[in-house]
C-alpha cells in the first residue's frame, strides 16, 4: 500500500512543525535532577571513549575489527553497504560500559550503582529469562517522569524490588550474563528509558504470546534515549531537564491514529502533548524519532480509520534500515510496517486483548 507522503511533507515540513507558535504551550521551569555514572569508569568525561565503551566483534566485508563505537547508543551495529555508503542498521538501545577492574581469571569486579535517586522496581535474578541476563530496573521520579534506568548483564544482583536507592547505591556486580557475551566482553549495559505502556502484559499476550517474565519492566516496554549524550549535556548544564532533552531529539516520522481518549503514553508523560487536548478532534498525530522514541502528541483534524503514516523525513535509502523495521518502503513511497503498527498499538493502548490460550501459549 502506497501513501502520498510528498504532498504532506510539502504542506508541513518538520522545521515548521517544531517551531509553529500554535504548538507552543507554557510549562513551568523544570527542577534540576542529579545523575552519575553507574560504575567507576569515568572515561566518558575524559575524552577517551575507547576506554569507556565495550567493543563489539565485527566482520564486515572480510575485515575483522573490534570497534568501541559498537558499544554506544543508536544505530552502531550490523553495517551494510547501500547507495554507495556504509549504513549501520542494528539499533543499540543503551550503552555498554567496560570494566576497570578484573580478577586474575579475567572476571569483572566493578560494582554497578544507581545513576540517581529512585526505587528498585524490578530485579531479574534468572539469566535465561532475558537477553539482558540478570538485570535491574530503577524507577526515578525526576521532573517529567517516571523515567527508568536499566542495568543489564550483571553477574550478581544485590537489591530487591521496593528498595529505595540514591545515586551511588550498589545494585549488583558487573558480569556477562545474557545472550552472546563472554568473560572478555563483560560490561554493564545501561539504558535510560520512558515506559511505553501500563498494559504491556496484555499487549505481549496479543502480539508475542511467549511468557513475559518481567511485567511492565520488560525491555520491549522501555524506550531508551541517548544516555551518554544526556550525561555529557547534563554535566555542561545541570539545569537541563529530561523533558527538554527529549524534545531536542529530531522528529523522523509521525503517525495519525483515531482518537480514543488520551493515549496511554501521554497519560504518563503529559508534556508530550502539544496544542489544546480539550478541543475535540477525530485523531491524534504522534511523532517519533527514527528509533521509535515518542516525542510529540498533537490533536489532529485528519480523519483516519486506523493508524497511518502521515509525515516522514525523506531519505534515499530503505526506510526499514533507518527505523529498525518500523517503516517500510523507500523514496516517495513509505508505509507503517507491522512492527510499527505494534509499537503504535502499545503506546496508544488500542489493541485487542487475547488470553494466553488464544495466543497459543502452552
Amino acid at each position: 500500500m502506497r501513501s502520498c507522503l510528498p504532498m504532506l511533507l510539502r504542506a508541513a515540513p518538520f522545521a515548521a512543525l517544531l517551531t509553529a507558535p500554535w504548538l507552543s504551550c507554557a510549562a513551568p521551569a523544570a527542577t534540576p535532577f542529579d545523575i552519575q555514572l553507574p560504575t567507576a569508569n569515568d572515561n566518558l568525561f575524559t575524552g577517551h571513549p575507547e576506554c569507556f565503551y565495550m567493543y563489539v566483534d565485527r566482520n564486515f566485508e572480510g575485515e575483522r575489527s573490534k570497534p568501541w563505537q559498537g558499544g554506544g547508543y543508536g544505530f552502531v551495529r550490523s553495517p551494510v553497504r547501500t547507495k554507495g555508503r556504509v549504513v549501520f542498521t542494528r539499533f543499540h538501545e543503551g550503552i555498554d560500559i567496560s570494566p576497570v577492574k578484573r580478577d586474575g581469571a579475567g572476571n569483572a569486579l566493578d560494582m554497578v550503582k544507581s545513576i540517581g535517586e529512585g526505587t528498585v522496581v524490578y530485579a531479574n535474578p534468572v539469566s535465561g529469562h532475558s537477553n539482558y541476563g540478570k538485570y535491574v530496573v530503577v524507577e526515578h521520579r525526576f521532573p517529567g517522569g517516571p523515567f527508568y534506568s536499566l542495568y543489564a548483564h550483571l553477574a550478581a544482583v544485590s537489591c530487591k524490588p521496593g528498595d529505595p536507592v540514591n545515586a551511588g547505591s550498589v545494585l549488583g556486580r558487573m558480569g556477562c550474563t545474557g545472550v552472546g557475551l563472554n568473560r572478555a566482553r563483560s560490561h554493564t549495559h545501561l539504558e535510560f528509558c520512558m515506559q511505553l505502556s501500563s498494559r504491556f502484559d496484555d499487549w505481549h499476550k496479543t502480539y508475542v504470546g511467549a511468557t513475559n517474565y518481567h511485567g511492565n519492566h520488560n525491555g520491549m516496554n522501555l524506550a531508551g534515549m541517548d544516555i551518554a549524550k544526556l550525561f555529557l549535556l547534563h554535566r555542561q548544564n545541570p539545569s537541563l531537564s529530561i523533558r527538554d532533552f527529549i524534545r531536542s531529539t529530531p522528529i523522523h516520522f509521525s503517525v495519525t491514529v483515531p482518537r480514543k481518549g488520551i493515549p496511554d503514553i501521554a497519560r504518563r508523560y503529559p508534556w508530550l502533548i502539544r496544542g489544546d487536548a480539550r478541543v475535540p478532534s477525530p485523531s491524534w498525530e504522534i511523532s517519533f524519532s527514527n528509533t521509535g522514541l515518542p516525542l510529540l502528541v498533537m490533536p489532529s483534524q485528519r480523519k483516519v480509520a486506523k493508524p497511518a503514516l502521515t509525515r516522514l523525513r525523506r531519505s534515499d535509502i530503505s526506510y526499514s534500515l533507518e527505523t529498525r523495521g518500523l517503516l517500510s518502503g523507500s523514496g516517495d513511497h513509505a508505509t507503517l510496517a507491522g512492527r510499527g503498527e505494534k509499537l503504535v498499538a502499545l503506546i496508544t493502548g488500542d489493541f485487542p486483548v487475547r488470553s494466553r490460550a488464544t495466543a497459543g501459549v502452552r
